[in-house]
């Protein structure tokens, strides 16, 4: 999926010398950001060292070093963790099928308990819907069938949905910012989780499926995915604007709560509208969490895990 060799490369590419202030005395340059010699003497390290390392034949990197590293390339909080995973790697970690992916009992309770007032969707490490109530269903999958996150193999996958299904796509009027955040995050979470087989398996599904997601993830962006907006063009009630947020457990930190809320008085009527619709189709209180909950499992796939 990505090697530590391979994003401080990319990270690399992206700082020029005049950026970080060193000079370079009008000399002829044939790589866009640093040469190697140059960020190793920048870190502190040697040049043999450090190109090992971007090889991927060094045997380790110390916290100091991987420091020094973040510093000069001016990485943030999340590249700096993204970055320490990498060097965490195995130089060959081999690929593994997961576990199914089971559902707190304690987030499931959570979104059970707002019922359909607010819109909500629960999400795995791969961006699998886990769960999901029935106004975030119909606010934001509503062509898909409801009770898709209940079996492991037909659990819609975000990822898959925003590059391979053209009426998702429709859907987001800020495509272009939320795809490259989902992009991004899967990035991450590639680096805490190199020997997830169906990861391996997604990413490489969309890098062929999609030449705007091979494009997006050759950038090497990795970012969080905690907070933001979603600009929508909802095919029954009309434009909203909304914000997300991801809530997060200590009983389970690899599944995330995005609820939607709006930011405007005109969406926050579309969503009321929208929520006593999905009370209305429920067929009894908080029944589809419970079903859900039974279900238990794992996997992706807007059309299933392949």
């Amino acid at each position: 999926m990505e090697n530590l060799g391979a994003f401080l490369k990319s990270r690399r590419d992206r700082i020029t010398p005049d950026q970080i202030g060193f000079r370079t005395y009008g000399t002829v340059r044939r790589v866009p950001g640093l040469r190697r010699e140059e960020l190793a003497h920048l870190a502190g390290v040697s040049a043999g060292y450090y190109t090992r390392l971007e090889q991927g034949i060094a045997e380790s990197a110390s916290d100091q070093v991987l420091g020094a590293l973040a510093r000069v390339l001016e990485l943030d909080d999340v590249e700096t963790a993204h970055l320490r995973n990498l060097a965490r790697q195995p130089t060959r970690p081999g690929l593994a099928e997961p576990p199914p992916e089971e559902p707190h009992p304690r987030v499931l309770a959570l979104l059970a308990s707002l019922a359909e007032t607010t819109p909500a969707i629960l999400l795995g490490r791969r961006g699998d819907v886990l769960a999901w109530n029935r106004t975030g269903h119909t606010l934001l999958a509503e062509h898909l069938d409801f009770t898709a996150p209940h079996d492991p193999d037909t659990r819609p996958s975000i990822p898959r949905m925003f590059f391979l299904d053209p009426l998702t796509e429709h859907l987001h009027s800020n495509w272009e910012e939320l795809a490259r955040i989902h992009v991004a995050y899967l990035r991450l979470t590639a680096g805490r989780f190199p020997t997830d087989a169906r990861l391996a398996n997604l990413i490489g599904e969309l890098t062929m499926g999609s030449d705007r997601f091979a494009a997006m993830w050759a950038s090497g962006d990795v970012a969080d995915c905690t907070t933001g907006d979603m600009r929508l063009r909802h095919p029954t009630i009309g434009a909203l604007d909304i914000a997300y947020q991801v809530w997060l457990q200590p009983d389970s930190p690899d599944h995330r709560l995005e609820i939607y809320t709006p930011n405007d008085p005109s969406s926050a009527d579309a969503l009321r509208i929208l929520a006593q619709r999905a009370a209305d189709a429920a067929p009894g209180v908080h029944g589809s969490s419970a079903r859900a909950h039974r279900a238990g499992g794992g996997g992706a796939g807007a059309g299933g895990e392949r």
